[in-house]
């Protein structure tokens, strides 16, 4: 297993931080995650993102989770898009929606297919993140009009003012490459493709090893790459879960640390194995150059808040260029 950071003051002082939320499924889970938000506040992310089923499954809850972090909290929350089952209107229609309630933050996502459907077969008009980044950069453009701003030095002279683009579009990435894709570079290819398609920040699948992460960044910067690539953390608190997490992602956790969440009876004693190697981990990459840290939270504040704890990790600082401030 990786070691707890030795010493939290050889942390960055100020790393940038960011959370991922599900949409609650229940009222009772809908006041807790209020509580979790209001938490994970404290420690002044970057943003919070928040997920939603494809095919609308979960959208409207979605949304509603946006609009308490953006009305009740000072954070900018992130709105996860996919390309499953929408139509070019469908998707140009969901970009607005989200839009006019304020949201000015994605990630674009190519998503799964339905269970059982052929995993190469279309998935709607959108066949990949690039063209959903692409679509978001547009439908960005044309619901703001052109506006005539004066020339500076000249009372007389006029001329159209540049319409900034939404403050993050981001995607995901796979350090241990995507189960469809042929082999790494591949994976360092696409995101190359959907930083030119406008995509400015990318945040990785989950990884169990520092140099996967480490050398995915080295692959990508020498592929051409420069958008910030985050590092993509679950404290894992429980054998069930680490299981369950193998199965969706196809990544293997390292056996020691498999074994050791399966063999310890109890759950506190679980919960600290799982919370010290996210520790350790985080701990790696930061050391190895990340720009910050992406934690999902399964819904909980407690073991990713412990973490940045032990981290000694304060406020956050801003990514490099991930806001396109207007002229």
């Amino acid at each position: 297993m990786a070691p707890i950071a030795p010493d939290p003051a050889a942390t960055p002082e100020r790393t940038a931080l960011s959370f991922e939320l599900f949409p609650p499924r229940t009222d009772a889970a809908a006041i807790a995650l209020g509580r979790t938000i209001d938490r994970l506040a404290d420690v002044d992310p970057a943003f919070i993102s928040v997920t939603f089923g494809a095919g609308g499954t979960s959208r409207d809850r979605s949304l509603t989770v946006l609009r308490y972090i953006l009305e009740n909290t000072d954070i900018e929350p992130m709105a996860h898009l996919t390309c499953v089952g929408s139509s070019h209107a469908e998707a140009n229609e969901l970009v607005r929606r989200f839009l006019d309630a304020g949201i000015r933050s994605f990630l674009a996502l190519r998503g799964d297919p339905p269970a059982g459907s052929d995993p190469d077969a279309p998935l709607g008009d959108l066949a990949t993140a690039a063209e959903l980044v692409q679509l978001i950069h547009r439908v960005q453009q044309e619901r703001e009009p052109f506006r005539q701003v004066a020339v500076a030095g000249n009372p007389v002279a006029r001329r159209i003012r540049e319409r900034g683009r939404p403050t993050r579009v981001a995607v995901a990435t796979f350090p241990t490459g995507h189960p469809r894709s042929k082999d790494l570079a591949q994976d360092v290819d696409i995101l190359l493709a959907k930083e030119v398609a406008g995509a400015n920040l990318a945040i990785t699948q989950l990884f169990w090893r520092a140099d996967d992460y480490l050398g995915f960044v080295d692959r990508a910067r020498a592929a051409g790459v420069t958008m910030p690539i985050l590092p993509g953390i679950m404290p894992t608190t429980t054998s069930a879960r680490l299981a369950r997490l193998a199965e969706l992602t196809e990544v293997e956790p390292p056996a020691e640390f498999a074994i050791a969440l399966e063999i310890e009876p109890d759950a506190a004693a679980q919960a600290e194995l799982g919370i010290s190697f996210a520790t350790g981990l985080a701990a790696e990459v930061l050391d190895g150059g990340a720009p910050g840290l992406h934690l999902y939270t399964y819904n909980r504040h407690e073991a990713v808040l412990d973490v940045v704890g032990r981290l000694g990790i304060a406020t956050p600082h801003q990514l490099a260029n991930e806001r396109n401030t207007e002229r």
